[in-house]
C-alpha cells in the first residue's frame, strides 16, 4: 500500500473567523503542508508549499498585496526541495508533482524541481493561465511562480483512466487513476475553492486517506458543516460548488470512509 509523509513548508497567518465562521478574531497560523506519496517503486510530491520564489514575486508591485493579506512566515530550510534533499531525495527521484490547484502557497516551489512532470487539472490550468494583474491576484495566482516550461511538463488528469470508486468512499463515485501508482492513488474533483481544485484518495495500510487540499481550512468545517466567513467567498472560484464539496466531505467523514487531511488546518 502507499504511504504519506507530511511536511510543512512555511505558514501564513489570518483571523480565525475567516477560515471558520464564528471562530473569533484571534490570529491563527495556517501551515502550508505538502505530502510525499510513495508506493512500492514510485514517489510523487503533492503540492510544494511556500518557497523563496514566493517572496521574490510578491516583494513589490500589485502582488505585494498578497502577503499583506496573509502574512507569510518561511525559512529557506523549509523549502520542499531542501526538506527532500535532507532525506536523500533529489528532484529526479520524483515521478511527478501533483498540484491540487494553482494558488501561490501551493506552487511556489515548482521552480526548485526542474524537469519533474507536473500533474494537475488541465481544465483548471486553462482557466487560470490567462489571468494577469488584479484578476490573477484575486485568484491568489502569481504567474511568475510558474516554470517557463510548465506546458511541456504538464500531464492533465482528464487524460488518465477514469474508474468507479469503492462504495465506501461515497458520496465520491469516480476518480482518475494516477498512472504507475497501482491504483493506490485516485484523483478526484473538489470544485469550488479554485479552478481545477482536486484531491487524492490514497490507499494506505490504515485505509483510505483523502488529501483534500483547500476544500476546508479546519476539520471542524467538514465535521460540523460550517464554512468560513462570508468574506472568504470573494476569493473562491464558485461559492455554491465550494459548499457542495464541503457537504460531500461532511458525509464522507461521518460515514468513516476515509481520513481527511487538509493543507492549511490550523489550531481551530
Amino acid at each position: 500500500m502507499a504511504s504519506i509523509t507530511v511536511f510543512e513548508a512555511g505558514y501564513c497567518t489570518h483571523r480565525a473567523c475567516m477560515a471558520l465562521r464564528g471562530a473569533g478574531w484571534s490570529t491563527c497560523a495556517f501551515p502550508a503542508r505538502a505530502y510525499l506519496i510513495e508506493t512500492r517503486q514510485r514517489r510523487w510530491l503533492w503540492d510544494t508549499g511556500y518557497a523563496e520564489h514566493f517572496r521574490d514575486h510578491t516583494r513589490s508591485g500589485l502582488f505585494a498585496l498578497y502577503p499583506m493579506v496573509t502574512p507569510v512566515h518561511f525559512e529557506p530550510a523549509q523549502a520542499m526541495a531542501a526538506q527532500l534533499r535532507a532525506r536523500g531525495l533529489r528532484p529526479a527521484d520524483l515521478d511527478g508533482i501533483i498540484l491540487s490547484h494553482f494558488h501561490g502557497d501551493h506552487v511556489a516551489g515548482l521552480r526548485d524541481f526542474p524537469g519533474v512532470p507536473l500533474i494537475c487539472s488541465g481544465a483548471g490550468w486553462q482557466a487560470t493561465r490567462r489571468h494577469r494583474g488584479l484578476a490573477a491576484l484575486r485568484r491568489a495566482y502569481v504567474p511568475g511562480l510558474m516554470p517557463d516550461d510548465f506546458d511541456a511538463r504538464l500531464q492533465a488528469i482528464e487524460r488518465f483512466e477514469q474508474v468507479a470508486l469503492p462504495t465506501s468512499l461515497a458520496p465520491f463515485t469516480h476518480s482518475w487513476v494516477l498512472p504507475g501508482a497501482n491504483r493506490e492513488v485516485q484523483l478526484v474533483d473538489l470544485p469550488g475553492h479554485a479552478a481545477g481544485h482536486i484531491g487524492a484518495f490514497v490507499q494506505t495500510d490504515a485505509g483510505w486517506t483523502l488529501l483534500a487540499a483547500d476544500a476546508a481550512w479546519s476539520p471542524r468545517s467538514y465535521r460540523e458543516l460550517r464554512g468560513p466567513a462570508r468574506l472568504a467567498g470573494l476569493i473562491m472560484e464558485n461559492v455554491p460548488a465550494y459548499y457542495a464539496t464541503l457537504a460531500r466531505l461532511h458525509q464522507l467523514h461521518h460515514a468513516g470512509g476515509a481520513t481527511i487531511l487538509l493543507t492549511h488546518e490550523g489550531a481551530l
